[in-house]
């Protein structure tokens, strides 16, 4: 009678531990710090104390509603044209599609600046479209709110476009051909069908389009202007609250990290990769 073999335990294979390399961890910790700490900073620094009352006050109140309204109807003007452009350089080709991608995406890499700078020689007074518009409408679009939605719309589209234009070429096509085979033309089948498949991506473009209408800086006060109650905006205010009262800029500053976070917060899911 031979005895039954030994039961042996199943051998776990151990992993090794991941082990960072020093010359990676050193740098890394380093941009860390470099991000965290002024941020840091800004929190330190708050006055808490007067936190409501600096709040409330009518300047940061008139800024931020002025901010928050052209922000807003720059949105809804990159949606009116950012969502057919977008969709234009994802299902259409057509000669010189590529230069037209580049141009589009060209106010994601230039200076705010000179954003405005350009906007001034098209819609000033004495701009290629302005002479028209004050001649034959008596309208003047620089150093106005509309001016400052012009200017906020101008820098905060491609981020619209980019967004959209990934959602349409992810999206499965074969239910815009089905559409098509049932006999929907191609404007039923865009709001039928389309605008449903993407609506994630156009949500999620539209409110990092309006976090950056929000936070325009440059190109504002270039084409607009820093008027107060009529094209001062909450990073305008900030500017000019640095010279003369630092506590409100600071105050100022925490409402639009609080707002960026948010949305960054928000939107981690759709737009940065999840680890």
């Amino acid at each position: 009678m031979t005895a039954a073999p030994e039961a042996t335990a199943p051998r776990t294979r151990r992993r090794p531990g991941r082990r960072v390399p020093v010359a990676l961890l050193v740098p890394a910790g380093l941009g860390l710090l470099f991000l965290v700490l002024p941020l840091a900073g800004l929190l330190a620094r708050t006055p808490w104390a007067t936190l409501p009352q600096r709040l409330t006050a009518p300047g940061v109140l008139t800024a931020l509603r002025l901010s928050v309204q052209c922000a807003t109807l720059a949105t809804l003007l990159c949606l009116a044209c950012g969502v057919p452009l977008a969709w234009l350089l994802a299902r259409v080709e057509f000669p010189g599609r590529r230069v037209v991608r580049a141009l589009v995406t060209v106010p994601l890499v230039l200076p705010p600046v000179v954003g405005g700078v350009a906007l001034l020689l098209v819609f000033g007074r004495n701009g290629l479209l302005g002479r028209w518009l004050d001649g034959a409408f008596g309208l003047t679009l620089p150093f106005t709110t509309t001016g400052v939605v012009l200017a906020e719309a101008f820098v905060a589209m491609p981020f619209l476009i980019i967004a959209v234009e990934g959602a349409l070429r992810g999206a499965d096509s074969r239910y815009e051909e089905a559409a098509a085979t049932l006999g929907a033309g191609r404007w039923t089948t865009f709001t039928h069908v389309t605008l449903p498949l993407i609506a994630p991506g156009v949500a999620a473009g539209a409110v990092l389009c309006w976090a950056r209408a929000l936070g325009e800086f440059g190109a504002t006060i270039t084409f607009a202007g820093n008027y107060p109650g009529r094209t001062q905006t909450m990073p305008l205010a900030v500017y000019l609250a640095l010279e003369t009262d630092l506590d409100a800029a600071i105050v100022l500053s925490l409402i639009l990290l609080t707002v960026s976070v948010a949305i960054l917060a928000g939107l981690r899911d759709r737009w940065i990769t999840s680890p």
